[in-house]
């Protein structure tokens, strides 16, 4: 299959067909596209040449184009759909996908659209999925699976099996239930299809099956997903029953999320945004951090200005004042990052004091490294020993606390229920910053006895 590439001369030939309303040679090229192509197309049109697409293909397409759609565009268009357009679009897509657009759907017309799905079961189960939290398993979960009762034979499961199957897109798995719908376990396939027809589910079913409950966070959720190696999980509420499940794709769809949202909050930008976003809203996500950065190199000003005798008489000690903030800024994102990733990995193992100790060794080792190559280039640059000394020790200290800072403060983060990833940004850069150079300018002053 030849990757697909969207460029400006077939966005250009779509839009020629779209004003000219060559409707047959438009659907005849867009049948060679799979719907996520097209749904990248529709983001690149303006909303009314992307409504004229999603009118003129059929339904069953278009659902799952509009799903695809980048949220913004989705919403101008959906804005240009009636309420019956919109309903016919929700009857295609699977209950997960279905209660995102219906909740991202002004209030004033969501009553109007569910009333519009002629499929009451369908309308029943995406009413039932808007009261989960969106980053919760039930947020995510959709009511298409296959269930079996303990107490069918293989027979009646079958024939039961083959009228779900109907409403379920893929099937991952067959789950097991009570008559009361409490989950009991799993249906192996092969188990179904090698046992006599008079069998009796309970007889064959396996009890031991991983899920989550409706309230589980959805990092939670993947992580379980990640470390089991599952392409599906069910879902159950608060007393047990069997009420939906999480796809793989769903979860994907979280760990992106959630990657692009530490990436942002470690380059300091502290809103969901993209590159699109208007001027004000960028602004508002880059500011907070920006802000702190600079009443940060205020502090270290200050601190530098506490020094100033020291600066006329050893002006070499001004000169690597920006080596030690960036060595600090360094050691400390580097650390911080590596305890991010453990945290966000659920593999970090130990206790935090162990922790903290192998980080401090690891800093001071790799402080020592640093500092005899920094005295040797010192000292034959400016050849004096005990300037090029005060700084190399200096740089020692600098490191070491820079490490303990940058594991500390994510992992306190942690254990307070605050997202460690903010510890990877201009937060611990600008706090190692400031930390650095009182460090350097304090110890500089003790060996040099000013």
């Amino acid at each position: 299959m030849t990757p697909f590439k969207l460029t400006d001369e077939l966005i250009a030939e779509i839009q020629q067909l779209i004003e000219a309303k060559k409707n047959a040679d438009l659907q005849l090229l867009m049948k060679e596209f799979h719907y996520a192509d097209i749904a990248e197309i529709a983001d690149e049109l303006t909303v009314d040449e992307a409504t004229y697409l999603i009118k003129l293909l059929d339904s069953e397409k278009t659902s799952d184009i509009i799903a695809e759609m980048d949220e913004d565009i989705r919403e101008a268009v959906l804005n240009n759909l009636s309420a019956k357009e919109i309903a016919g679009e929700l009857k295609e897509l699977d209950t997960d996908d279905a209660a995102d657009i219906v909740g991202e759907l002004p209030k004033e017309i969501v009553q109007e659209v569910i009333s519009e799905i002629e499929d009451r079961e369908h309308a029943k189960d995406i009413v039932d999925l808007l009261r989960y939290d969106e980053d919760s398993a039930g947020g995510l979960m959709a009511k298409e699976l296959v269930r079996v009762n303990e107490n069918w034979n293989v027979l009646t499961c079958v024939k039961e099996m083959r009228a779900q199957a109907e409403n379920v897109t893929r099937v991952h798995s067959i789950y097991v239930v009570d008559d009361e719908d409490k989950l009991k376990g799993r249906l192996s396939l092969k188990d179904l299809l090698t046992t006599s027809t008079k069998t009796h589910i309970k007889n064959i079913y396996i009890p031991k099956v991983d899920y989550v409950g409706v309230n589980e966070k959805s990092e939670e959720v993947a992580k379980i997903m990640s470390k089991y190696d599952l392409e599906a999980i069910p879902v159950v509420d608060e007393i047990g029953r069997l009420v939906g499940r999480i796809t793989i794709d769903d979860i994907v769809d979280v760990i992106r999320e959630e990657a692009d949202k530490d990436y942002q909050m470690a380059a300091g930008i502290s809103q969901d945004v993209e590159a699109d976003d208007s001027i004000w809203e960028l602004t508002r996500a880059r500011l907070p951090w920006l802000i702190l950065g600079l009443f940060g190199g205020a502090a270290a000003a200050y601190i530098m200005g506490g020094f100033e005798e020291m600066f006329n008489k050893y002006t070499v000690l001004f000169l690597f004042t920006p080596l030690i903030a960036a060595m600090a800024g360094n050691v400390g994102v580097q650390s911080s990052a590596i305890i991010v990733q453990g945290l966000a990995n659920d593999d970090l193992k130990g206790s935090v004091s162990n922790r903290l100790v192998k980080e401090i060794v690891l800093a001071l080792l790799n402080g020592v490294i640093l500092a005899v190559i920094l005295l040797l280039f010192t000292w034959g640059w400016k050849g004096d020993f005990m300037t090029a000394l005060a700084i190399s020790i200096s740089l020692i200290a600098v490191i070491v606390v820079a490490g303990f800072v940058g594991t500390f403060t994510p992992l306190f983060l942690h254990k307070r229920g605050v997202d460690p990833a903010i510890a990877t940004g201009p937060f611990i850069t600008t706090s190692n910053d400031i930390f650095g150079i009182l460090i350097y300018f304090l110890i500089a002053k003790m060996i040099l006895g000013i």
